[in-house]
C-alpha cells in the first residue's frame, strides 16, 4: 500500500503528532477520548508461521521482503483470488489486501477508484472472508488485511478478529487509528493471532516513532511520504534517514510503503536498509484498468516478476 493529500491538508498534517498523517476529525469513526499510550510489553504474536516469521527467515537468507498490495474486489473477488495466487506464485513474501471502504481517507486516486469499483459490484465483507478461505490454504505466503477502523467497528472488534484469524488471515493494517486508541485492538489481535501492524510517518515525532515500533506486530509499516496512496516519480531521500533512525530504536523489521511504482524504487529502498517493500497502487492499476481480467493478470504476473528481480 502505497499516500497524497492537497498542499492546505499537508500543512495541517505536518503539525499534528499522530501516530499517523491522519487528523482525528477527518475520521467517520466514534471512539472514546484518546488516552496516555501505555506499552503492552507483556503481549506476544502468535508462533504460527505469519510475518513475523517470514521477516527472519528471510533475513537469515539476506533477502528484502516484497509485499504486494491489491484491493479485494477489484474488478471482482473470483480475479482477486486468481491474483493472490499469482502474486504468491512469482515471489511474494507477504500479500497485503485492501478491504474496499467507502472512504479510503489514506488512499489516493487509484485505489480509491479500485474500492468504488468493488464497492458498486456488491462486495462485501463476508464474501472477502468466504474467498478468503478457499484462496489462503492455495498460498505459500501469509496475508494481511488493511482495513480502516469503521468496518472493525461495525462488526466488533473481536468478532472482527476471530473472524479473520478463521479465515487464515495472519496481520492487520489499520491506517485512520492513532496509538493512543489502539488498545483494544491489540489485545484482541494477540488473543487471535493476528499480527497487528503500525504506521509511522516523516512528520511523526521521535518519541512517539519509539512508541509505534515497541507496539507494533509483524513489522514496522514506515509511510515513505505524507500523504495518500499512489505512485510516485521517485522516493524521497529522506526515506533513508528514517529508516536509521527506526532502526535505532528496535530490531523488528521496518517495510517501506506509499509511491513505491518501479524496480529501481524498489532496488533503492532495499539498499538504503529497508526489510520490506510495499507496492500498492500500481498493482491495483494493472488489475482495475486492464482490458479484461485475463490480461489484467497476465500484466500483474509480469510486473511482479520485474520487482522481484530487483530484489535479487
Amino acid at each position: 500500500m502505497d499516500i497524497a493529500f492537497n498542499s492546505s491538508s499537508l500543512l495541517r498534517l505536518n503539525k499534528i503528532p499522530t501516530a499517523l498523517v491522519f487528523p482525528t476529525h477527518l475520521r467517520k469513526i466514534s471512539v472514546v477520548q484518546s488516552k496516555r499510550f501505555v506499552p503492552m510489553a507483556a503481549l506476544t504474536a502468535s508462533n504460527a508461521i505469519g510475518l513475523s516469521e517470514t521477516f527472519s527467515k528471510l533475513k537469515e537468507q539476506g533477502k528484502v521482503a516484497f509485499i504486494p498490495y491489491i484491493t479485494a474486489g477489484d474488478p471482482d473477488l473470483s480475479t482477486t483470488a486468481e491474483a493472490l495466487k499469482v502474486l504468491s506464485n512469482h515471489g511474494s513474501d507477504i500479500i497485503e489486501l485492501g478491504v474496499p471502504y467507502s472512504d479510503p481517507l489514506a488512499d489516493g486516486p487509484v485505489i480509491q477508484a479500485a474500492a468504488t469499483r468493488s464497492l458498486a459490484r456488491g462486495t462485501n465483507f463476508s464474501a472477502i472472508i468466504s474467498m478468503l478461505k478457499e484462496v489462503i490454504p492455495e498460498l505459500s505466503c501469509p496475508v494481511a488485511l488493511f482495513s480502516y477502523y469503521n468496518p472493525i467497528l461495525k462488526r466488533g472488534v473481536e468478532n472482527f478478529m476471530m473472524t479473520i484469524r478463521d479465515a487464515g488471515v495472519h496481520g492487520l493494517v489499520v491506517p485512520d487509528v492513532p496509538l493512543e486508541e489502539t488498545e483494544i485492538l491489540r489485545k484482541e489481535a494477540v488473543k487471535y493471532n493476528i499480527e497487528l501492524v503500525l504506521l509511522t510517518t516523516p512528520t511523526t515525532p521521535k518519541d512517539r516513532m519509539k512508541a509505534i515500533v515497541e507496539a507494533s506486530e509483524g513489522f514496522v509499516y514506515l509511510v515513505s511520504s505524507v500523504g495518500v496512496t499512489g505512485a510516485r516519480t521517485s522516493v524521497s531521500d529522506r526515506v533513508q534517514t528514517l529508516l536509521e533512525e527506526i532502526k535505532e530504536a528496535t530490531e523488528k523489521p521496518v517495510a517501506v510503503g506509499f509511491g513505491i511504482s518501479k524496480p529501481e524504487h524498489v532496488k533503492q529502498v532495499a539498499n538504503w536498509g529497508a526489510d520490506g517493500i510495499i507496492v500498492g497502487s500500481a498493482m491495483v492499476k494493472l488489475l482495475g484498468e486492464a482490458q479484461t481480467p485475463e490480461e489484467g493478470l497476465k500484466a500483474l504476473e509480469s510486473f511482479t516478476k520485474s520487482l522481484k528481480s530487483a530484489l535479487s
